[in-house]
């Protein structure tokens, strides 16, 4: 009987289970890129609202990584350094659309 959890199948699976979170990770990396370049020139400027929403939208992304992230077979198989890199895009996502 084979056991599931080989150490040299782990490679490939990390790579399989890695695909779904670059995938949301990317786009949320975007917009935090996105909301730190837009430059409003008023409170009353169209830019606000884009970069709060922008800004918004890098955070959710970044919670749905992180709830994928926590499901067993992820969570089993990956390092704990694929919670940093979602924490740290929400991080400045959240703070740069609280402080437009």
């Amino acid at each position: 009987m084979t056991t599931i959890d080989l150490p040299e199948d782990r490679g490939c699976l990390r790579w399989v289970l890695a695909v779904p979170l670059a995938l949301i990770y990317l786009p949320a990396a975007y917009l935090c890129y996105v909301s730190l370049a837009l430059r409003p020139d008023s409170p009353y400027d169209q830019l606000h609202d884009d970069v709060r929403f922008t800004a918004d939208v890098s955070v959710f992304l970044c919670f749905a990584g992180l709830l994928l992230t926590a499901v067993p077979v992820f969570h089993r198989n990956l390092g704990r350094w694929w919670y940093a890199a979602p924490f740290l895009l929400a991080a400045v996502a959240f703070t740069r659309g609280q402080t437009v």
